[in-house]
């Protein structure tokens, strides 16, 4: 639904309201990433504790934007929205100037719902666009805004230099020194910051978390899933999909029956496609493009290794329901996961960028069976223990009540 299909039905408007009425706290949630009708994927981590916190006393509306230029999303049944598009420059080019037009053009409708039932926070997604339009409106409704960091691009650099890096970086810094706090989703998005910005910014680390329920470990596994591995991810090159196809060449000989899926869709989808005839592996790789999260996590419980090298995540999502699911995990060292994997515990970091490390990680879980269901179950009980969509939204309603009673 979009702000103007919103503002033309005041009865649906009305009934909303009063749906909302009933809880203590009400938050705004500005994020430019949530799921929609064609892909209920994106964003996911941001709409799935919400319902957890309706159980805790707190509803949000919640505003997913995009640019002008972009094809209009219609809003996904099981993660309702209202959909905004506003003005841009396309690119990088246009994000230090994008929180300006996103608030203008969400100031009215702002204005109208804070009037109907105040607003008592309001919770961006990323500095640029969302967090500087929070910041805006937060002046002009009086109320306190927190945003959260989900990336290691910490200050919008997009692998850029330049004058126009520059003013990304100084909105970025702006925006999150006139938070009432900064949510990061590791500790290592934390250090981050806090060695970027000169001067106290208030942060704290929310890590995100699991559905538990619906990543879980499979009562039975397809046989032919002893030697499978699964990705999931953007086909981008920092997400190290090359090096698994690199490292499966070599394992080949010893593991005859190996065979990887990679579940996610991207511009490197072409040339990995091409390396893994150029390696002999083709007729061993299956290219799934996206699926949806119920597909996800059967692709999850019938693996027998989750790997994903990549060399640059906040935190990693997919990490956290594969080890829900009881499988062993291969990730990258330096990034935020490295908080929640002790290493050969409850799962294995590789050094990015590391062939050699990650053929002989792999070859080592694939050959130690008993090994790996323990790692698997004891990466399940880790989720299980920290990081469920209960703990996300507990740990969220705490940083929402001291924000507010703090401002």
């Amino acid at each position: 639904m979009t702000i103007d299909e919103t503002n033309q039905s005041s009865s649906e408007m009305a009934s909303f309201h009063a749906h909302r009425s009933k809880s203590t706290l009400h938050v705004l949630t500005l994020t430019p990433f949530y799921p929609s009708f064609a892909n209920e994927v994106s964003g996911c981590f941001i709409h799935e504790p919400l319902d957890h916190l309706v159980q805790l006393g707190l509803v949000s509306t919640v505003l997913a934007v995009q640019p002008i230029y972009c094809s209009h999303k219609a809003p996904s049944v099981s993660a309702p929205a209202h959909w905004v598009r506003y003005p841009q420059l396309p690119g990088n080019l246009g994000l230090s100037s994008a929180g300006w037009l996103l608030s203008a053009r969400l100031l009215g409708w702002a204005k109208r719902l804070h009037a109907e039932r105040r607003v008592d926070l309001i919770h961006a997604h990323a500095a640029l666009p969302c967090g500087h339009a929070a910041a805006l409106l937060s002046r002009r409704l009086h109320v306190p805004y927190v945003v959260t960091v989900h990336g290691l691009d910490v200050f919008n650099a997009c692998r850029e230099d330049g004058v126009a890096a520059q003013w990304r970086r100084s909105r970025s810094i702006e925006v999150y020194q006139n938070a009432q706090v900064v949510l990061c989703v590791s500790a290592k998005v934390q250090q981050l910051l806090q060695a970027g910005v000169a001067g106290e910014v208030r942060s704290a680390v929310v890590y995100n978390s699991a559905d538990c329920d619906r990543f879980s470990v499979a009562s039975a596994v397809d046989s032919k899933a002893q030697r499978n591995l699964l990705a999931v991810g953007n086909l981008i090159p920092t997400k190290g999909q090359e090096l698994i196809l690199r490292a499966m060449a070599r394992l080949m000989p010893a593991f005859p029956q190996l065979w990887c899926q990679f579940i996610g869709e991207g511009a490197d989808r072409g040339r990995l496609e091409s390396l893994s005839k150029e390696l002999g592996i083709a007729e061993r790789v299956e290219f799934m493009g996206r699926r949806t999260r119920a597909e996800v996590a059967e692709a999850m419980q019938a693996c027998s290794v989750f790997v994903l090298p990549s060399n640059s995540e906040g935190l990693g999502c997919v990490y956290l329901e594969a080890m829900a699911c009881g499988k062993p995990v291969i990730a990258c060292r330096g990034q935020g996961i490295e908080e929640i994997i002790d290493h050969g515990k409850n799962g294995w970091l590789v050094p990015p960028d590391s062939l050699d490390e990650l053929a002989t990680t792999l070859s080592a879980v694939l050959e130690a069976p008993d090994l790996s269901a323990a790692a698997g179950a004891a990466g399940r009980e880790t989720i299980l223990n920290r990081l469920s969509l209960d703990h996300q939204a507990q740990a969220l309603m705490e940083v929402y009540s001291e924000a507010i009673q703090h401002r």
